[in-house]
């Protein structure tokens, strides 16, 4: 372990993170020899890790980013909710990372688990979408970690570090959302207006701007295919949006949805 007058001697080119390559993933790797010795995950003891994701090429690429860091080590893995549930109560582990939609339930349902039965391991939720309001969703239910999966910000080994000791890791794009979104909220605090002059002003704030984009392209005419398609998400992540605009909004439909967000100045 290198003391800092020997780190700070390095050059540059030895201290630079190298940059992996898996398919659209881009992600970089963190130097071990860099680690501090004070902090949790050394090579003689490496942090545990339980990843839990539905997709079986992304667990690809994240096991392997997680693998080639001897700070880590992958204790095991699942692609749903029951198996997770399973893997969770079956294996000691620091850090469950856990995708937000899985196939038979949402990752919300583990971290409740994981809270139960491993109350001191960490979670970082994972999603192809990047809502503020999930993530916000995710903390309160005591993840300390949220990241979006397409950015190529997505460090899981130096997320996986960060939170096990004591810190927390967004996606940064998300990160400065969630500000700007406590900034406004703020401000509404200190400088109230009349209910009767916001009524439209705040029903248009029900909505997330991928929420709105969505239903902008349902209101086109386009399917949720095509929209999955159009701006590069699943069709089960359009699903889960539809139904959080029809919760938002108080509708049972998308031509009930769109009426709605028109009225209210939604909508072009």
């Amino acid at each position: 372990m290198p003391d800092s007058a020997s780190t700070h001697a390095m050059p540059t080119a030895a201290r630079v993170a190298p940059q992996m390559q898996q398919g659209q993933f881009s992600y970089h790797t963190s130097p071990a020899s860099l680690w501090p010795d004070f902090l949790l995950g050394q090579e003689s003891q490496p942090l545990r890790v339980l990843l839990v994701d539905n997709d079986a090429r992304m667990r690809s690429v994240i096991g392997q980013e997680l693998n080639q860091d001897n700070r880590i080590t992958l204790v095991s893995t699942a692609s749903n909710l029951r198996d997770g549930k399973l893997a969770i109560s079956r294996h000691e582990f620091d850090v469950l990372l856990l995708d937000f939609s899985l196939g038979d339930g949402v990752g919300f349902d583990l971290i409740k688990h994981m809270k139960m039965h491993r109350p001191s391991a960490e979670a970082i939720v994972m999603s192809v979408m990047d809502d503020e309001d999930h993530a916000i969703t995710a903390f309160e239910l005591g993840a300390t970690g949220y990241l979006v999966k397409n950015s190529w910000f997505g460090n899981f080994s130096q997320a996986v570090l960060q939170v096990a000791n004591g810190g927390a890791y967004i996606s940064p794009n998300l990160a400065r959302r969630l500000l700007n979104k406590l900034a406004t909220i703020h401000h509404a605090q200190l400088h109230p207006v009349p209910v009767h002059a916001t009524v439209a002003a705040n029903a248009s704030g029900l909505l997330s701007f991928r929420e709105k984009e969505i239903l902008e392209l349902v209101a086109s005419g386009f399917t949720s295919l095509e929209i999955a398609t159009r701006i590069n998400i699943s069709r089960q992540t359009v699903t889960t949006h539809m139904k959080n605009i029809y919760r938002k909004l108080q509708v049972h439909s998308r031509a009930q949805a769109v009426t709605q967000a028109r009225n209210q100045g939604m909508l072009n």
